[in-house]
C-alpha cells in the first residue's frame, strides 16, 4: 500500500508520520508538497500535524485552499483512506471533509501531554484492529483542539456512530470528550491525538499502530486478490 505524506509550508509531523508507515509498518510512503495536482498514484493519504501556514486566520483555514486539497478531495469521494492528524484534522473541517469546527483549548493553553483514549467505534476502516471500548495511550499536542459542532450535527454524528475516539479525561473542553470523528462514508478520520507518535514502545506507547495496522488490513482485503 502506497501513501502521500501531504506537505504544506509549516507542517512538522510530517516526518514522524512518515517513518510510521516506512518504518515501523514496512508501507510505501511519500511526502508530497502543498501544490501537487495529482494524487491518483496513491492508495492513502495522510494530513499530519503542525501549523500549516503559521496557523493564520484559523488554525487551517489557509491550508485548505491549496491545490493538493482537490485532490484530496478527489481520493475521499472515490473511498480511499484520508486521515487527518491535529493540524490535518483542522483542515480538513475546513475543508468541509469532516462536520464542525475547532476552538481554542479551554483555557487557552497549549496542551503536550499524553492522553487517555476510549474506542467507540472499532467497526471502522482505522479502528478494526481494537476492540470496543477499549482504552489506549495516544499523544496529544494542540492550542486548537476544543472540537466544536450544532446539535443537528452532534446528534447525526452520535446517530451514524462516526465518533471515533473520545477522551477518557478531557484535556481542551471538546463537546463530548470528541478526540475523533469519521464522515459518514467511514473513509476520512480525523483526530487531534497523535497515533503516528505512539507506534514504539521506545515512544512511551505504541498503541497507535494499530489504528495505521487497520487501514492497510482493510484495504488489502478490498484491493488485493490471492490466488
Amino acid at each position: 500500500m502506497k501513501f502521500a505524506v501531504i506537505v504544506f509550508p509549516g507542517s512538522n509531523c510530517d516526518v514522524d508520520m512518515y517513518h510510521a508507515i516506512k518504518d515501523e509498518l514496512g508501507e510505501e510512503a511519500e511526502y508530497v508538497w502543498h501544490d501537487e495536482n495529482d494524487l491518483s498514484g496513491f492508495d492513502g493519504i495522510l494530513l499530519p500535524g503542525g501549523f500549516s501556514y503559521g496557523d493564520y486566520l484559523r488554525s487551517g483555514s489557509i491550508a485548505h485552499f491549496s491545490n493538493v486539497m482537490a485532490e484530496v478531495k478527489k481520493a475521499a469521494e472515490q473511498g480511499k483512506p484520508v486521515l487527518g492528524v491535529c493540524n490535518g484534522f483542522q483542515i480538513l473541517l475546513e475543508a468541509g471533509l469532516l462536520p464542525g469546527a475547532m476552538k481554542r483549548n479551554e483555557g487557552l493553553k497549549f496542551k503536550c501531554e499524553p492522553a487517555s483514549l476510549k474506542v467507540v467505534n472499532a467497526k471502522t476502516l482505522f479502528t478494526s484492529g481494537y476492540t470496543e471500548n477499549q482504552v489506549i495511550s495516544v499523544p496529544i499536542a494542540h492550542g486548537e483542539g476544543n472540537y466544536f459542532c450544532d446539535e443537528l450535527t452532534l446528534k447525526r454524528l452520535n446517530d451514524n456512530s462516526q465518533i471515533v475516539f473520545t477522551y477518557s479525561e478531557n484535556p481542551n473542553g471538546s463537546l463530548e470528550d470528541i478526540a475523533g470523528i469519521v464522515n459518514e462514508r467511514g473513509n476520512v478520520l480525523g483526530m487531534m491525538p497523535h497515533p503516528e507518535r505512539a507506534v514504539d514502545s521506545m515512544l512511551g506507547s505504541s498503541d497507535g499502530i494499530k489504528l495505521f495496522q487497520s487501514i492497510v488490513k482493510n484495504w488489502r482485503e478490498a484491493h488485493v486478490t490471492t490466488s
